[in-house]
């Protein structure tokens, strides 16, 4: 056991000793595709396909074992075609994960060589967390996009462009329940309202609360589909949310959604993660 173990250490440490520059960068080119592979699977409907998936395989290797001709000849015919199926059936998904890869690994380097006043960005944040919380005091329900290195033109072109400045009134006014927008969703791009009474795509998350309606449903459908973060009012309940990455966190007050928004927008600070957040009963 011990010679067994030693002539295979010694293998190893010859494959280490004899990698070159190339070598190294073809492990760490694979690990980033199996990471967002990974997180592709992890977070979507595509975690219990690629369970289905492993299953199959497993059989087909005892299969192969057994020599049950019939189930193997059936098991490779099977993965011939598979790929093509995975693609059709969630190209949603890969659309959006092929999005989130041409996107995050520049989100660090947006802010070099760009001079982006973060005051206009405050200023924004204040006008937006002022209308979120009297939105929310009435009740009334409000769903609005910060757009970020996803570009949403193709929801921007379901609404009406209005490119005005960011105002705390104008939010309201948008949103009234009797006002001809106020279903749609507002998009926010380079500190201006650009659009207004946009239509979303709903979530297809199987495991999104029941109770939560239509607005919730496109607001995480959003989050989904690009990096934008979008900011919902409940309302049944006044609730404030945030989706982010087609994760949803409720219970924000005025203060706590202004923390949020600065940490995720302005510029020094685009690439932290989505921060954790007590939910109110």
């Amino acid at each position: 056991m011990n010679a067994w173990l030693g002539e295979h250490l010694n293998f190893i440490i010859e494959q280490v000793k004899g990698m070159g520059i190339n070598d190294i960068l073809d492990i760490a080119l694979v690990s980033v595709i199996l990471f967002y592979a990974y997180r592709f699977i992890k977070e979507r409907r595509a975690g219990k396909l690629a369970l289905g998936i492993v299953l199959l395989f497993l059989i087909m290797v005892v299969a192969d074992f057994l020599q049950m001709h019939v189930t193997l000849f059936f098991l490779e015919n099977i993965f011939q075609i598979g790929i093509i199926v995975i693609i059709v059936l969630f190209q949603p998904e890969l659309r959006s994960a092929l999005e989130k890869v041409g996107g995050e690994p520049f989100k660090s380097l947006k802010g070099i060589g760009e001079a982006k006043d973060s005051s206009a960005t405050l200023a924004v944040i204040k006008e937006v967390c002022d209308a979120m919380g009297d939105l929310a005091e009435e009740k009334t329900g409000a769903l609005l996009i910060f757009e970020r290195t996803t570009k949403l033109g193709d929801i921007v072109k379901t609404g009406t462009i209005l490119n005005a400045d960011v105002s705390s009134f104008l939010l309201k006014n948008i949103f009234f329940n009797k006002a001809p927008m106020h279903d749609g969703a507002t998009i926010i791009s380079g500190d201006r309202i650009y659009s207004a009474g946009c239509f979303l795509p709903l979530s297809l998350n199987e495991d999104i609360v029941k109770d939560l309606g239509t607005r919730h449903r496109a607001g995480i459908g959003m989050s989904e589909n690009s990096d934008a973060v979008v900011v919902i009012v409940s309302e049944e309940t006044g609730v404030i949310s945030v989706a982010i990455e087609g994760k949803l966190r409720r219970g924000y007050d005025r203060e706590t959604l202004a923390a949020e928004l600065e940490s995720q927008l302005l510029t020094d600070n685009i690439v932290k993660k989505f921060k954790n957040r007590k939910i109110k009963k």
